[in-house]
């Protein structure tokens, strides 16, 4: 089919996000040239594009739709990466790279809710890049979910107004998850960008100078800025699926113990943040009911939170264990209180409690309420000028069957 590339392109600028998504892209990959491409059998069309290297292709701009990895893209429907095409097993002889004069390459594709691939989100670099990392691949991919999210809610809101069989608040709300998806994007490019500077910087520091005496402080370093990076990748991976449809998935196994899955949390953590004493009681009859791997998160967060908003020179406790059929998991640390407002709204996205300076997207406690509700199950804070405590409880009805699936619809 032909392009009718001025309403596709226009399509893309009517996105307010798409500017910052081309910088994060660019400064999360190291990449010179991102765009968002639509791309058919006949036609690859340049909708949008961040150009650092003097590609020469713009909005409008067109390739020969056979000669780009993209249209590769197109028939299979998966992300490409390649690292430096001169050394990569599959692309080392394809003729793409030489082409256009690039040795770094990532792209995903651009889905819609019925399967139809729209186009990629692609970069390119003349110079090799490592991107193969999954805190880069998830965040990559997902922004190209937001990109196809976006294109067909701008698609619905045309046509809803259009035909006006939709309600003046239902347009509103529209626009609010509109607006709500940009706010995440900006957010996400601004706490992503921190901790791939700090790892950066630390790796310059090493390579320049392997003896240096400061060498184990930057490797604790760089492990604190990985650790932060995955744990932003986790909860905007979920907070996206929850926003973009399907909810929170948890699959209960009372098979396996959770214990060894606390322990590995406070061992993480500990090792993270030496200076921070954690002080923890694990005493839970097993087996517990639940998701090992989203009690690790939700545990993660609450521990990740009481060491960021504690007072470090006094330790973090955390008690776990089962009274009268209740599971129950607590974090408690000492310092500053939580202040009334920001209790209102604490387990709200985008709230970073009463120092709004500190790192993250605010996700952390939103992603452990979440979580708490699709085991059906509750979490609590309570705060006072000694201390501030976290409490999620979960009943223990362990029926005939073992293993269960739920889903965590938000309200």
């Amino acid at each position: 089919m032909t392009i009718d590339i001025k309403a596709e392109v226009d399509a893309v600028r009517r996105i307010g996000a798409v500017p910052k998504i081309l910088d994060v892209v660019g400064r999360m990959t190291g990449m010179g040239f991102v765009a968002i491409a639509r791309v058919t059998s006949e036609q690859w069309v340049c909708c949008a594009a961040r150009d650092n290297i003097k590609f020469g292709v713009g909005e409008g701009g067109e390739l020969k739709v056979e000669t780009t990895i993209c249209n590769e893209i197109r028939q299979h429907g998966k992300t490409i990466v390649i690292n430096d095409a001169q050394t990569d097993g599959a692309f080392c002889n394809h003729p793409t790279p030489a082409m256009y004069g690039f040795r770094s390459y990532i792209s995903a594709p651009i889905i819609l809710s019925d399967g139809t691939i729209w186009g990629t989100l692609c970069a390119i670099d003349p110079k090799p890049r490592k991107l193969d990392k999954p805190e880069i691949l998830g965040s990559f991919q997902l922004l190209g979910e937001l990109v196809a999210a976006q294109l067909e809610l701008n698609q619905r809101l045309e046509q809803s107004q259009a035909d006006l069989r939709i309600s003046q608040a239902d347009l509103l709300d529209e626009r609010k998850t509109a607006e709500l998806r940009e706010q995440f994007i900006g957010v996400l490019g601004h706490d992503l960008r921190n901790p791939l500077a700090s790892i950066d910087a630390g790796m310059r520091i090493l390579l320049k100078n392997l003896d240096t005496p400061r060498a184990s402080e930057i490797i604790l370093a760089i492990q604190k800025s990985v650790l932060r990076m995955a744990g932003l990748v986790d909860n905007i991976m979920d907070f996206a699926r929850g926003r973009l449809g399907g909810g929170l998935t948890v699959k209960r196994d009372a098979k396996q113990p959770l214990t060894p899955v606390l322990e590995q949390v406070v061992a993480e953590l500990k090792s993270a943040w030496p200076e921070v004493a954690i002080e923890a009681s694990i005493e839970i009859e097993e087996p517990i009911n639940c998701d090992r791997s989203k009690m690790g998160q939700l545990f993660s967060n609450l521990l990740g939170n009481a060491i960021t908003y504690g007072d470090q020179g006094k330790p973090v406790r955390v008690s776990a264990r089962t009274i009268n059929g209740v599971f129950e998991l607590a974090v408690t640390n000492y310092g500053a209180p939580i202040s009334d407002k920001a209790m209102d709204n604490l387990f709200k996205p985008y709230t970073r409690g009463d120092r709004p300076s500190l790192q993250g997207l605010g996700l952390g406690l939103y992603i452990a309420s979440q979580i708490a509700q699709a085991h059906g199950g509750t979490l609590k804070a309570s705060s006072n000028a000694e201390r501030t405590r976290f409490v999620f409880e979960m009943p223990q009805a362990i029926g005939s069957q073992s293993v269960s699936e739920h889903h965590g619809q938000e309200t």
